[in-house]
């Protein structure tokens, strides 16, 4: 993955395995999900507030290449790929603890109201989204 955002490290959780000892299709996401929640903290960017809203999974996509096993420790390579007025698509790699590729794909996600419904993300959340990451 060309320039990631954002370097996040996981382990795989016995929880998160099936009964071959290896990490479930679904547990990708919950990996990426803790980036990007990881990505907008670090950020000042809010992820959840009953009051304000939070951002909707509205695609996901995953092409698996490797095997994942209980307790490995796995890297996490998150990006921008687009930066629409109410959504963000994001763009993910894991490793394995070989530097391998074990998945790759994408996920967009809308900034939605307490209700729900998309709403622009606000200029200052933009601005931090988008101010470049420290080399």
């Amino acid at each position: 993955m060309e320039r990631p955002v954002y370097q996040h490290s996981s382990r795989i959780a016995f929880a998160d395995t099936d009964a071959s000892g290896n990490q479930h299709f679904t547990k990708v996401f919950r990996h990426v999900e803790e980036a990007e929640h990881a990505f907008l903290r670090s950020r000042g960017v809010c992820v959840f507030d009953r009051s304000a809203g939070s951002w909707a999974r509205v695609q996901v996509w995953c092409d698996y290449k490797r095997p994942l096993a209980c307790g490995e420790q796995i890297g996490v390579a998150l990006r921008m790929a687009r930066l629409g007025s109410s959504s963000i698509t994001w763009e993910f790699e894991i490793t394995n603890t070989a530097g391998e590729t074990a998945a790759s794909g994408s996920m967009t996600t809308v900034r939605v109201d307490p209700e729900g419904h998309s709403r622009p993300i606000e200029p200052a959340e933009r601005a931090a989204l988008t101010t470049p990451v420290p080399s």
